[in-house]
Formats: structure tokens, C-alpha cells, sequence
């Protein structure tokens, strides 16, 4: 047997005698230092010295593969620990409470425990889960707690964050300009909160019920999801990271698509009943026509009403999944590197315009194709003719194709965007409701933290405002406006600044499709998307990604570089002293990474 302190001895001499012979060759090992983890003990391993596993001998070797084995068998025996003991938890809740109860519990506690073991999963958790927790939401009852049951897997990984960024002094609210106008918001909402919502949780009152604890949510609504930009800032090490969060991005576009589309299959078979009912019944959607995914949806073809919520608790959420996708998708389509992938992203932007015609989703029938108009203008992919005319070619012949075998949905939906437009023009109602919040508007101060806000309505009587700008000023006032506008001002100038800086041309096009997104939502004045899922999370997930754009063109230069320096004449004194000197600078650099 070969035991774990004379294996660690072996391997020290080893390294020892490495290092001894590289300083007899000529090599001068860098200084720094950092630890490699061999199951519960740690060795110092030199960073300049090349210690493959060529330098190990057989018996350290052996140490090596006992140890990873050793780390395989304690993570597969904390993984089942966690499963079989959060089943139990949840089976006895399902035997003295209820069924639904019990499984929301067992998978909620699973998830929260692996969450904190594997926080750096969990930021891929929680991006995976978004998209379909509408759909787990009304599996399990559809309570209003579960409708944030996807800060499960964020919460535990911006705690994992905090302490890695505290731990090696980095910052966690980035970019740092957004810091003044932040912190100007968030005396505004203090104060607007002191003001209002404390005097009435005092006063009391029928449509008082939890005034402070309504304030509080209105905050988790404003701030809650800023810090991910830092999550997925130190998410991303390096340029592969960034290609496989957009790659799985697509495919979670396609999948949410493709389980969209079914619904609609579904319901346009008679499979599923639809809406059912009489008079103004037959024009509301509901939960009750609830059909395979998702939750209310409303399908009355007799009428020409349909509306579907896709995956999403509700329709309108859907139609914002889907204009937002186009940004993503179409980031894929013409910036990856792998024809592969570039066809992957080409399906999934396809598909977005297909459910955007299917789901009767107005909005979205006229800002997804928008969004790809302004995305070929603004990033300039319309003068990349030798990429962008095979895709246009290919993307135009599936969409004419589609609308010719379908024409009369493609009518359909067109007829109810014109006489919904003709009804109440966009921007007659966003002025409309500028002058309603205005008419009620005292002093410099709003009406209250969460007063507007729909998702607040548990905690005591809100008003329905459909439109964001005229929301926010109602609820903290022209100052609380014009502040909530500097922030993403600010942010919108900081990534733009950094999409232009850019000069490598496939990281140009992911800054310039996040960039347009960012811009389009931060001015946007239609419903409130910033306030819901998923552009409450996908806006500050498209920040993260273009504030790591100039670290990742910086890690792209130094591999050229190397590679440059590689090829250098191994005979030249000067190429060689060069090279070495600069080696040593590069390790001198500290390369943190969140794991």
C-alpha cells in the first residue's frame, strides 16, 4: 500500500529534482505559486516548472489516480447523501401535508444544497431554469412562492460570487460607473420608501395590508438582478466560456420553442380544450386552458383570440422570451466560429419568428422582426456580404416558405395586429398614460415602492400601469425616474464605449448584438419588461457579457503572441532572452478565476 504523506513526499522530491534540472538546462522557473487540491491535502506546485505527467513516476502516478478517484467517490457520495435525504424530507411533507407540497419541497431543498456545494453550476441552473419555470410553477399548483423558486440557484451563486470577489478584493457591482447614479437610485427609493410606504403600514387600512414588506419587494424588483452582471462577468474565464453560455442559449431558445410549438399542435388538434366559456369568458386567458407547458393561455380560433404563454406563467411574458431571443440567437447566427453552431443559431432565430406568428403574440410579431433589422443595421453584419447574404438568402426562403403553407394564420394575426393598432395606437396610449400618472402626481415624491408593480399585489392594493416609464414615476416620482434612466443610461454608454474598443471581429458582433439589446430594452417604452422574466434577467446577463469582452480580446492577443513567439528562431540569443522575460511577466500576472 502507498500511502497518502509518502506519496506526498515523493511527489515533493520529484518536483525538487524537476526543478533542479531545468535550472542545470537553462530554464528559470517562474516565482509564483498556486496550490493543486489532491483529495484533503494540497502540494505546492511552481508555476514556471512544466510537471507533466511525464515526470511522474508509476508510484506517483498511482497517488494521482487514487486521489481523483477519491474525489469521484465523495462527490458521488455527497450527491446521493443530499438526494435520499431531501426525499425523505419531501415525503414526509407529502404525507402530512400534500403531494405538490412534497415534491416542491424535496427538489426545492435538492437544488438549494447543491446550489451552495456547486455554485458556478448553479449560474447555469439558473439561466436553464428561467425559461421553463412558468411551466414548473403550474405543474406543482402554481403558488406565488414558486414563481421565485429560480432564485434557488441564483442566490446561492451570488453568495458565491461575494465571497470570491471579497476574497480577492475584486469588485462586485460592475462597471464601476454605475456606481454614482446606483447609488443615487437607491437613496431615492430609500427615502420614497420612508416616505410612503412606512407612514402607511402605521396608518393601516383595507387596501394596506403589508406596506414595508411591499416596499421590499419593489426593491428586490429594481436591484434584485444587478449583481449579475459581476456572476456572469466571472462566470466567463475565457473566450470558450463565452461560446458555450450563447451555444447553450440557443439550444434553450430551440427546446422552449420546440415545447411552444407542441402546445399549439396540441390545442389546434383538439387535444387540448383551449378557452371555454361565454361572453367576455371567451376573450380573457385563464389558467383553467392551461394546455401541456406554460400557464393561462387564451384560444378561442372561432373568434380569432389566441394567445399562448409558451413556456411562461403568461402570454405576454412569451411574446418578451421571444423578442429578446432574437438578440441572442442572432449573436450565434453570425458571430460562431463553427458553421456547426452558426446553423444552430440560424434554426433558433427561425423558430423565434415562427412562435412569434403561431403564439398570437402582437407585440412580439412586430419587434422580432424589428429587433433583427435594427441588429443587421447596427452591428454591421449588412455589410459582411459574405456571411450575411447566404444567411439572409436561406433565412428568407424558410420565412416565405412557412408564410406560403400557412397563409391563413399569417393573415390571421396580421388582421388582429391591424385592428388592435387602429383601436389603440402604441404611442396614443404610452402618452395616455404619461398624463394619468402625471394628473395624480403630488410633490417630488411617488406613491409608493411596489405600488405599480403587478407581482407586489400579495402584499395590498396596486394599480395596473402598462407601461414602464409612467410605472416608475408613479411609484418613486419624476426624481425616481430620472434616476432609474441614469443608471441604465450610464450602462448603455459604458457598453457601447466597449463594443467600439473592440477590435476582434467575432467578439465585435457579441458586444454589438448585447449592446442593441441593451439599448433597445433600457429606452423601451411599451409594458414593463424590465420589471418581469426574462428581460429583468436577461438585460443584466447581456451586461455581464459585454463588460467581459475587452478581457477576453485581451487573453486572445496574448495566445497570438505565444504563438508568435513559438515560432520565433530557438537559436536567436536576443528571441530567446525576449521570450523569457516576457514569460515571466505573463506569470507575474495573478489569474483568478470563480470555480
Amino acid at each position: 500500500m502507498v500511502s497518502r504523506s509518502s506519496g506526498k513526499r515523493s511527489i515533493k522530491r520529484s518536483i525538487k529534482k524537476t526543478k533542479k534540472r531545468n535550472k542545470q538546462a537553462g530554464v528559470t522557473p517562474g516565482k509564483s505559486k498556486k496550490r493543486i487540491e489532491l483529495g484533503k491535502s494540497a502540494v505546492i506546485q511552481d508555476a514556471g516548472a512544466d510537471i507533466s505527467a511525464e515526470n511522474l513516476s508509476p508510484r506517483q502516478r498511482l497517488v494521482l489516480e487514487r486521489a481523483a478517484a477519491a474525489r469521484r467517490v465523495e462527490t458521488v457520495s455527497f450527491i446521493l447523501l443530499v438526494f435520499f435525504g431531501c426525499a425523505f424530507l419531501g415525503f414526509l411533507v407529502n404525507i402530512l401535508i400534500d403531494p405538490k407540497i412534497g415534491v416542491a419541497t424535496g427538489g426545492a431543498l435538492i437544488c438549494l444544497v447543491m446550489s451552495f456545494k456547486y455554485q458556478r453550476l448553479a449560474l447555469y441552473a439558473f439561466i436553464i431554469y428561467m425559461p421553463i419555470s412558468g411551466t414548473v410553477t403550474y405543474a406543482l399548483g402554481g403558488s406565488p412562492i414558486l414563481q421565485i423558486a429560480k432564485d434557488i440557484f441564483y442566490i446561492p451563486a451570488l453568495i458565491g460570487v461575494y465571497q470570491f470577489c471579497r476574497k480577492n478584493r475584486l469588485p462586485i457591482i460592475l462597471p464601476k460607473a454605475i456606481k454614482p447614479p446606483l447609488v443615487f437610485l437607491l437613496i431615492i427609493v430609500i427615502i420614497t420608501a420612508l416616505v410612503t410606504n412606512v407612514p402607511d403600514q402605521f396608518i393601516g387600512g383595507e387596501d394596506n395590508t403589508l406596506p414595508v414588506v411591499m416596499a421590499l419587494w419593489g426593491m428586490k424588483i429594481i436591484f434584485g438582478y444587478i449583481p449579475l452582471v459581476a456572476c456572469i462577468y466571472y462566470l466567463i474565464r475565457n473566450s470558450d466560456d463565452l461560446i458555450f453560455l450563447l451555444r447553450m442559449q440557443a439550444l434553450i431558445i430551440l427546446g422552449a420553442s420546440a415545447l411552444g410549438f407542441i402546445q399549439y399542435l396540441l390545442l389546434k388538434t383538439g387535444v387540448c380544450a383551449g378557452t371555454v366559456g361565454t361572453g367576455e369568458q371567451l376573450y380573457r386567458a385563464s389558467v383553467e386552458a392551461r394546455c401541456f407547458v406554460g400557464g393561462s393561455l387564451l384560444y378561442s380560433p372561432t373568434l380569432d383570440q389566441i394567445r399562448l404563454p409558451g413556456t411562461f406563467v403568461a402570454p405576454w411574458q412569451w411574446g418578451w422570451f421571444l423578442i429578446s431571443s432574437a438578440f441572442f440567437s442572432f449573436g450565434t447566427t453570425f458571430s460562431d466560429k463553427s458553421p456547426f453552431w452558426r446553423a444552430v443559431g440560424l434554426v433558433s432565430l427561425v423558430s423565434v419568428m415562427v412562435m412569434a406568428v403561431v403564439s398570437g403574440q402582437r407585440i412580439a410579431l412586430v419587434l422580432v422582426p424589428f429587433s433583427i433589422v435594427l441588429l443587421t443595421v447596427l452591428t454591421g453584419q449588412v455589410v459582411n456580404l459574405k456571411r450575411f447574404i447566404p444567411i439572409g438568402i436561406v433565412l428568407g426562403i424558410i420565412v416565405l416558405y412557412l408564410a406560403a403553407k400557412n397563409p391563413d394564420v399569417v393573415a390571421t394575426r396580421f388582421d388582429s395586429l391591424a385592428t388592435r393598432w387602429e383601436a389603440s395606437p402604441p404611442q396614443q396610449f404610452i402618452t395616455d398614460q404619461f398624463s394619468q400618472v402625471w394628473e395624480k402626481q403630488e410633490g417630488i415624491f411617488g406613491h409608493g415602492v411596489g405600488r405599480a408593480t403587478n407581482s407586489a399585489r400579495s402584499f395590498g392594493k396596486t394599480i395596473l400601469i402598462e407601461t414602464y416609464h409612467p410605472k416608475t414615476m408613479y411609484e418613486l416620482g419624476p426624481i425616481g425616474l430620472f434616476a432609474l434612466l441614469l443608471v441604465y443610461t450610464t450602462l448603455t454608454v459604458v457598453t457601447f464605449r466597449i463594443y467600439r474598443a473592440t477590435k476582434d471581429k467575432n467578439l465585435r458582433s457579441y458586444a454589438a448584438s448585447m449592446w442593441v439589446f441593451i439599448l433597445f430594452m433600457s429606452y423601451c417604452p411599451y409594458y414593463y419588461p424590465l420589471d418581469v422574466d426574462p428581460v429583468g434577467v436577461y438585460y443584466w446577463m447581456a451586461a455581464g457579457i459585454v463588460l467581459k469582452i475587452p478581457e477576453l480580446e485581451r487573453q486572445e492577443r496574448e495566445k497570438a503572441a505565444a504563438i508568435a513567439l513559438q515560432s520565433t528562431d530557438e537559436e536567436d540569443p536576443l528571441a530567446q532572452s525576449s521570450a523569457k522575460s516576457r514569460g515571466q511577466r505573463n506569470r507575474a500576472k495573478k489569474q483568478v478565476h470563480f470555480t
